[in-house]
């Protein structure tokens, strides 16, 4: 009888026509919580030395207490977790059937799906802070998402992507 590998982490499944989609993670979030991990590594590491590192002339400042250690420790492994979630999984997916929406937790549960055929227009505001999906030509209506996830040099290509979709749908390409 065959078992099951334990999968430590979701990975992403392999795309069916990758060419075909254009994908941005959460990698500004990401590297924040690998500096939050480093530092409360950091962190461990003193309790540690300060727990067992003494003197000839006296002992360890905190005898007795290296177990201590152990909170910034797990709280090291859980931002290191969330790193790689937010470095390997998709925030925003531009597909041929629509704009895909991840939330941080329970992607597969959450996540929003803005069909083409809903979207009357695409627009990113001046300071590419977020990103403005329009129902309505009036745009009184729609969603807007947050691009500060996203690194800085991924917001300039999303904004390359939202101004070629923009003159796709302006010259009426039945593609979109």
């Amino acid at each position: 009888m065959l078992k099951p590998s334990p999968q430590v982490m979701a990975t992403p499944k392999p795309l069916a026509s990758p060419e075909k989609e254009v994908r941005f993670t959460r990698a500004t979030q990401g590297r924040l919580f690998l500096v939050l991990a480093a530092f409360l590594l950091a962190l461990a590491l003193g309790v540690v030395v300060l727990a067992t590192q003494g003197t000839e002339f006296e002992a360890p400042r905190w005898e007795g207490y290296l177990w201590t250690a152990l909170f910034p420790l797990f709280g090291a492994w859980v931002m290191l977790r969330l790193a790689v979630r937010c470095i390997r999984h998709a925030y925003l997916i531009f597909t041929p059937l629509g704009i895909e929406i991840f939330p941080l937790f329970r992607p597969e549960a959450n996540m929003q799906l803005v069909l083409w055929s809903v979207i009357d227009s695409v627009e990113c505001d001046q300071n590419l802070r977020r990103l403005l999906i329009h129902y309505t030509a009036e745009k009184s209506a729609g969603v807007m998402v947050s691009l500060a996830p996203i690194l800085p040099a991924q917001r300039e290509l999303l904004r390359a992507l939202v101004t070629s979709l923009a003159a796709q749908r302006a010259t009426a390409s039945p593609t979109l």
